[in-house]
């Protein structure tokens, strides 16, 4: 393994456990505060602007590190015909669903936050944390399974 690859594995390491932790600091602790009312819109407000700043440059470095990552160590053939090729694929997959689950719940957020609502946002932005959190384990598990087949 050379230094690139090393820097490459540990950055993605990284940012993906960041990643992870927050949403799930967020659903477990801010999301609660927030729909029993006892935070002000506005340092909820910050604490979600900084999920979607780390959601925004966890989802870039990872497609970054990640793509090296693919092209180093695989091809079409041992992506598409390996059983660690699919759980590649299925991290790419769950990669955007997280970035997606992330982007909506958050916004939700914002959007009442705003608005000087702080109840109605978290009611909303539920479902999407929540979700978001599934597949943030689900990432986490599966990148074990990936490391797991390559040990």
């Amino acid at each position: 393994m050379t230094a690139v690859d090393a820097a490459m594995y540990a950055t993605h390491l990284v940012f993906a456990g960041l990643w992870a932790g927050s949403v799930l600091f967020t659903t477990y602790a801010v999301l609660p505060t927030a729909m029993n009312g006892d935070a002000r819109p506005a340092p909820l407000s910050a604490m979600t602007g900084k999920l979607q700043t780390v959601s925004r440059a966890s989802a870039l470095l990872l497609l970054l590190t990640g793509g090296y990552l693919a092209q180093a160590n695989y091809t079409v053939g041992s992506l598409t015909g390996s059983g660690r090729g699919h759980l590649v694929i299925a991290m790419v997959v769950l990669w955007f669903t997280l970035a997606a689950l992330v982007e909506v719940g958050s916004a939700k957020l914002s959007d009442g936050f705003d608005r000087q609502k702080v109840r109605e946002p978290a009611r909303e932005a539920r479902p999407f944390l929540l979700g978001a959190s599934l597949v943030a384990v689900l990432l986490l598990v599966d990148a074990g399974a990936i490391l797991g087949l390559y040990y």
